[in-house]
């Protein structure tokens, strides 16, 4: 028998949803919801840490960066620079996410670092690729030192990217994008022997967002599990070319060569009860096999036993969310 799929007697037909993702929920009408999301944060002055922060408004796109009181003490010294890219399956969430303003602030005063964390155009009122552009805008506007904090304190030589989830998908994204790749510079090796400078320091991918059509360790097998694994993925970008496209699998053929990654070092956090873990410690192993013996530094793997995808935002003063910082803190500090 046919549904005709009406709407309860006494409400609007354009108040019916059309697409449920938890998440993010949109209506026939076109209203967007967002029901999960918390309220924003203002930047300023953080007590516990010290750390300033302001925005910066880029057009499209902004960024909110973050000062550490070393930048006052030491005036002189530079310091690393991470951008950061939020999460939020590309629908959701902010920089000024309460969650991603404290790890923030957490993150650049143990570095100490500055800190430039993307506020990228969301899904599905800007489709992708808007977050992918957006994010390479702000990568691109970084590197040139446009604004004075960067300028003034920033080492241009210790960029990193890093982010979680859909922000540790869009970092790869960023990392092997021909504009950064081609941005190597050469420099001579040990022996005088000409070697390609790689355009960033490091990259820490935190539970990143990564699928694919065929499973990889203990993923569901099923067609209708790996359809579901990709179905807000398809929503967010509508050209995609399936789950195997490069952006969403980079392991997949034809994706960019893993090889080609613009950052000397990798990280890559993975959590026990996190559906994803099983790509993220693949990928990990498909970085590090496409660098070989020599490659330049090491990939690492941390994987958080007992929690679950992005359990430092909801357990931020928890032993395990402390240590998972005090990895990137040492992975942004090593020589």
């Amino acid at each position: 028998m046919a549904s005709t799929n009406t709407a309860p007697s006494g409400v609007d037909s354009a108040d019916e949803v059309l697409h449920e993702f938890g998440i993010v929920r949109i209506y026939k009408s076109g209203r967007v919801e967002r029901p999960l999301v918390a309220l924003p944060v203002t930047p300023g002055l953080d007590d516990a840490t010290g750390i300033k922060s302001r925005d910066v408004h880029l057009g499209a796109y902004s960024v909110r960066l973050y000062l550490p009181p070393a930048a006052v003490t030491a005036p002189s010294a530079r310091l690393p620079v991470v951008v950061y890219v939020h999460g939020g399956g590309f629908v959701a969430e902010s920089a000024a996410s309460p969650g991603c303003h404290r790890f923030l602030n957490r993150l650049t005063a143990a570095c100490p670092a500055l800190g430039v964390s993307v506020e990228y155009r969301l899904a599905p009122e800007h489709p992708l690729p808007a977050a992918y552009d957006d994010s390479l805008a702000a990568l691109k506007w970084t590197l040139a030192a446009a604004d004075p904090w960067v300028a003034a304190h920033g080492d241009l030589d210790r960029v990193f990217l890093a982010g979680d989830s859909a922000g540790a998908n869009i970092c790869h994204y960023l990392a092997v994008h021909p504009d950064v790749v081609d941005a190597q510079t050469q420099h001579q090796g040990q022996g005088g022997s000409a070697r390609a400078r790689r355009r960033l320091k490091g990259a820490v991918l935190i539970h990143p967002w990564f699928w694919g059509s065929e499973a990889v360790g203990g993923e569901p097998r099923h067609p209708a599990a790996r359809a579901m694994g990709a179905r807000l993925w398809l929503f967010a970008c509508p050209d995609a070319d399936g789950m195997d496209d490069p952006r969403m699998n980079p392991m997949a053929p034809g994706a960019p060569g893993l090889g080609t990654m613009a950052c000397e070092r990798v990280m890559v956090c993975a959590a026990e009860h996190d559906f994803l873990r099983w790509r993220g410690r693949a990928y990990a192993e498909a970085v590090a096999a496409a660098r070989g013996v020599e490659g330049e530094g090491s990939v690492e793997l941390l994987e958080t036993e007992g929690e679950g995808h992005v359990f430092y935002v909801f357990k931020p003063d928890g032993g395990k969310a402390k240590a998972m910082l005090d990895r990137i803190v040492s992975f942004v500090n090593a020589p």
